[in-house]
């Protein structure tokens, strides 16, 4: 074993431990170690420095402005509201109406935004109609995570693994070519939770703030705030920060893995934690497009923007996706000057400008609608997979599994990708898992001689399929906070849904692409 071998097998092992720990924002631990790999050698300036620059990367980007556009558009607002029953209902029939539409919704915008509108709207709803919200917030986010793994926008993973077979010489994914398996997990996905939700999940978990008269006066009312990744407070005890002074609100619960605290003694802020506070009109106003929170929420309908704003920014929307589809085939591109390709960077950058210039989102402040913090885990994610094949990390675990797996064939290295690949998405993050995965799925399908597109796809479908755990994917974490689950209710209902991706990845995917 190599001296590089050795110090990118430590590297990533520190890694690991440091990313399920949450010691640092996930890009900053991916880009320690990248700088690791720099001094060490492994990886020349060049080589880190590939990633920032990643067509797949500012791709993602971009798509992160397009969603804002349709999200302040209001479009999103009223399809919900006309999706939601308005008189007494069963939660099948409600799921029936609402879920199949999120899905189809969230394969073309980013899932965090899906899910900061419709989540409070469908509480406030539920509670409308005499339903338990609980029948209805995860669900919402898993959908929203069926939904992205069928076409190559719907999640930032399905564009990372797309980049990096192209960095490797190899053919992409087309728009819709992942649907090809992905629509098989949806459906399944949905019709599972169409009957099981209501008997794995728990009924309505009251809220103590919001339930509370006293508590509004003095023109103050419970606003739902879900921390961001950049708020000040993270790691630091409640008692020691003082969120009066800097928001002009005060705290009256927290709720955390459906637990709600109203005495905070040495309880610390945690990343996607939810605060009930009181506060008055100007807090949404001020802090609404903040980073700080991740949702905010009081309860109150807001005006939507102009009937034609919501047109057009669906307009530029449709453009954009029948535009990159059909400017990927063949007769297309030949017919295309040599320098231009009409693929979805090309249009997500023109539809992000139309955008700006119009004013759909506020030009002037498009950096706040950019989670920069996922951009460079992606970015270092391509450094770290660099890493992999250059000191023989990929080909040394690609010959511990096929030892294992021998005489097996490639249906077991195919099970054993998905699995290695989900646990890392469950632990850490699902573009990490995939950057870690992609070079052993390489490595494995060089050295069997076989072709590398299943693995590529299974990366996708295992490194989306974040069921069992709040904490491997944003939206669950929001949800989680907003409907008081537990821990344990995510693994109650997800773990037969990763099951369930598992199985139909597994026997789907070489039907569609023989190995």
């Amino acid at each position: 074993m190599t001296f590089e071998i050795i110090i990118v097998l430590l590297a990533l092992i520190g890694m690991l431990a440091a990313l399920i720990m949450d010691k640092m924002r996930p890009g900053m631990i991916l880009f320690s170690v990248v700088v690791l790999f720099l001094c060490t050698g492994i990886l020349s300036p060049k080589e880190m420095l590939e990633g920032f620059s990643n067509k797949g990367m500012i791709t993602v980007a971009l798509l992160f402005l397009v969603s804002e556009g349709i999200r302040q558009s209001g479009a999103l607002t009223q399809l919900i509201k006309k999706l939601l029953p308005q008189e007494r209902t069963s939660v099948f029939k409600a799921q029936v109406r609402i879920l199949p539409s999120i899905a189809f919704i969230s394969a073309f915008l980013n899932n965090t935004p899906v899910v900061v509108i419709f989540a409070p709207i469908i509480k406030r709803w539920a509670n409308y109609v005499k339903l338990p919200a609980t029948y209805f917030l995860i669900p919402l986010s898993y959908v929203t995570i069926l939904g992205g793994i069928c076409t190559l926008i719907g999640t930032s993973t399905n564009l990372v693994v797309h980049s990096m077979m192209i960095d490797a010489g190899l053919r992409g994914f087309s728009m819709f070519e992942l649907g090809k398996v992905g629509i098989f997990v949806a459906i399944a996905g949905i019709l599972y939770l169409f009957l099981f939700s209501k008997r794995l999940l728990p009924a309505d978990r009251p809220d103590k703030a919001t339930d509370d008269e006293e508590n509004v006066d003095n023109g103050l009312h419970p606003v739902e705030a879900v921390i961001g990744p950049r708020f000040p407070g993270i790691n630091k005890r409640i008692s020691d920060f003082d969120f009066e002074r800097h928001y002009g609100a005060k705290i009256k619960e927290l709720r955390r893995s459906g637990r709600t605290y109203t005495s905070f003694g040495d309880i610390s802020f945690r990343e996607g934690d939810t605060l009930i506070v009181m506060a008055d009109d100007s807090f949404i106003k001020t802090w609404g497009e903040s980073s700080v929170f991740i949702m905010l929420a009081n309860g109150k309908e807001y005006e939507p923007a102009g009937k034609k704003k919501r047109w057009f920014a669906l307009t530029l929307l449709f453009i954009m996706i029948a535009g990159a589809t059909i400017g990927e085939l063949p007769a297309v591109q030949e017919m295309l000057p040599p320098g231009i390709k009409l693929d979805m960077f090309f249009f997500v950058s023109v539809t992000t400008v139309i955008m700006a210039w119009t004013k759909i989102f506020p030009p002037q402040k498009y950096t706040k609608y950019i989670s920069w913090d996922i951009l460079i885990t992606i970015s270092c994610a391509f450094a770290i997979s660099k890493a992999m094949e250059n000191s023989g990390v990929a080909d040394l675990l690609a010959g511990y599994i096929i030892d294992l797996s021998h005489s097996h064939g490639p249906y077991i290295l195919l099970a054993a990708i998905f699995i290695i690949t989900n646990i890392f998405t469950e632990l850490i993050t699902n573009n990490a898992a995939a950057a870690l995965s992609f070079p052993l799925a390489l490595s494995l399908s060089q050295q069997l001689e076989v072709d590398p597109m299943p693995f590529f796809v299974i990366i996708c479908m295992a490194a989306s399929a974040s069921f069992s755990t709040p904490i491997g994917y944003q939206t669950n974490l929001i949800v989680q906070g907003i409907g008081n689950y537990k821990f344990t209710d995510f693994v109650r209902i997800g773990l037969p849904l990763n099951i369930i991706t598992f199985l139909i990845s597994v026997f789907l995917i070489p039907q569609i692409w023989p190995f």
